[in-house]
């Protein structure tokens, strides 16, 4: 399992970038990769959603539901399918707005390509998360 973890300020209250960051409908607008979400249902804890990835090219599918959340502190979204993972964020007021600190322990699908390829992947999924990390502050610095 590989994980990657990333950190960003944001001059936003954190009410406001809880809810957009934890809304799975937004994961299209900031997430790279993510090119469809559908079939939420529920809310808060249990809040379940299917969505449509790609990664270094390849379209994935696969499913996600929201085991714990603790509103503007903290959500952890568990995914299966194609790509299993964790995605845990973390909230927290600094300086008049908002640090986001984002944790993500993830498989990669692919172990027939070898260590080399598993590198390269990891290495752009890193670079993945960081223009995310980006987009999420670019739309609530708006």
């Amino acid at each position: 399992m590989a994980t990657i973890a990333n950190s960003i300020h944001i001059e936003a209250p954190v009410d406001k970038v809880f809810a957009y960051v934890t809304d799975p409908m937004n994961l299209p607008e900031w997430m790279v990769g993510i090119m469809e979400v559908n079939d939420v249902t529920g809310v808060d804890v249990g809040q379940h959603y299917r969505w449509k990835y790609k990664m270094v090219g390849i379209p994935l599918q696969g499913e996600s539901t929201i085991t714990e959340r603790v509103p503007n502190e903290r959500s952890v979204t568990v995914n299966k399918g194609a790509v299993a993972s964790t995605f845990v964020f973390t909230f927290a007021a600094h300086q008049g707005g908002t640090k986001v600190d984002l944790n993500v322990d993830y498989t990669i699908p692919m172990p027939v390509l070898g260590d080399l390829a598993e590198k390269l992947v990891h290495n752009r999924n890193r670079r993945e998360m960081e223009m995310s990390m980006e987009n999420i502050k670019e739309r609530m610095e708006v």
